[in-house]
């Protein structure tokens, strides 16, 4: 059976894909191993689906070639898609920091990608892999099932291996392999960050406290909530600073960003040189870390006995933590993978392999990796509309 165009992958980028190549009269095949279109769309967001964010701009994405993405996320921004949520009369709203989410249900969303393409005769195949391409000249074959197809163009929306249990896999950069296009090698991002034995024994007691905080590594820092867990440290901004974090590199922790807690220090020992350190300091800070970080500066007692070095060094701690995690949790627990095949194989325009024609890649499945916070979806829907004009 042949088709103009088969796309493997239906996630938020192979939808996008095939409704925009299928809206200009080609004949599509959507095709995806699992059960169901869009389950990462699914679960995304707790359920309601983060699906961009107005802040979207090229700074908020890691790529070895920074300027990959610009020429897409130009020409399908953000309002692109808010106007086709806004079409399917899709309510939503905006959290913090740019973030816009479904009023009701992520559910929504792939029910709107799924008219968009059903509206276009695209034709979707669930439950279904495929196990053989071949190139000749002119097209590709493929066996998918116990079926063999063929099509003009082959386009890989495949995403990387983050959450196995989801179904992902690493089948995009094995199609990258074969037909040689090169590949920066994937790890985990958007990933909680682990503690060796030593720290866990300490820190087992703040499994589940949250406290707002800035995490920086290097010269890139972000200000979240950060989350201690029993295995190490997760929380929006501990997502966020993994993507930039490499083994036995340290990150700071400031979990009193709005406040030199030094000079607060001295101000309270002299208004009230009779408070026990611990009682002041948990007037902004959860009392199990205060007891923690005590226990890790060993000073304890009245603020009138506390030297101003002692006050200095506890201030000190709270306001910029030099930690060292052991690793991260994994392909397992993280939300993306970092690296994939290589920007520089690839059409910034197009999103055609440069060295075999009609062969794309879209997605997560490039190296392209975004922030947290509904920017990995804006380039889902980005570098599947520039490969669906393309196709």
């Amino acid at each position: 059976m042949f088709f103009d165009v088969v796309i493997v992958g239906a996630g938020a980028a192979g939808l996008m894909c095939a409704a925009t190549a299928g809206a200009r009269g080609k004949k599509i095949l959507l095709v995806d191993h699992a059960d169901s279109v869009g389950k990462k769309i699914r679960i995304s967001g707790g359920g309601r689906c983060n699906f961009t964010n107005l802040h979207t701009s090229p700074k908020n994405f890691i790529s070895n070639n920074p300027h990959f993405g610009v020429s897409a996320l130009r020409r399908y921004g953000v309002g692109d898609f808010i106007t086709l949520v806004k079409k399917h009369e899709i309510a939503f709203h905006e959290k913090t920091l740019g973030q816009l989410f479904c009023d009701i249900s992520s559910k929504e969303i792939i029910a709107m990608l799924v008219k968009e393409c059903t509206d276009v005769n695209v034709e979707i195949l669930l439950e279904k892999s495929v196990s053989e391409i071949k190139k000749s000249d002119d097209f590709f074959e493929m066996k998918i099932g116990e079926e063999v197809f063929q099509a003009g163009s082959l386009v890989i929306a495949t995403g990387g291996p983050s959450i196995p249990k989801m179904g992902a896999t690493s089948f995009g950069y094995e199609v990258a392999r074969q037909f040689k296009l090169k590949i920066i090698q994937p790890i985990p991002a958007l990933v909680p960050l682990t503690f060796d034995q030593k720290l866990l024994a300490k820190t087992v007691e703040l499994s589940g406290v949250a406290i707002d905080a800035i995490v920086s590594c290097g010269k890139i820092k972000f200000a979240e909530a950060i989350l201690f867990t029993h295995r190490g440290i997760s929380g929006p901004a501990i997502l966020q600073i993994s993507s930039y974090w490499k083994k036995n590199e340290v990150i700071i922790i400031n979990f009193a960003p709005k406040k030199d807690v030094f000079l607060w220090l001295q101000e309270e020992k002299k208004n009230k040189p009779k408070s026990e350190i611990q009682n002041i300091l948990a007037q902004i800070l959860p009392k199990s870390f205060v007891n923690f970080l005590l226990g890790e500066v060993g000073h304890h007692g009245f603020l009138a006995e506390m030297s101003n070095q002692k006050l200095k060094e506890i201030g000190n701690f709270i306001n910029g933590w030099s930690v060292m995690p052991s690793g991260t949790e994994g392909f397992a627990k993280a939300e993306v993978a970092a690296g994939g095949v290589d920007t520089d194989e690839i059409s910034s325009k197009t999103f055609a392999a440069k060295k075999v024609p009609g062969l794309f890649f879209i997605g997560e499945v490039l190296d392209v990796t975004g922030w947290l916070g509904g920017y990995n979806f804006q380039w889902a829907w980005a570098s599947g509309k520039a490969a669906g004009e393309s196709v």
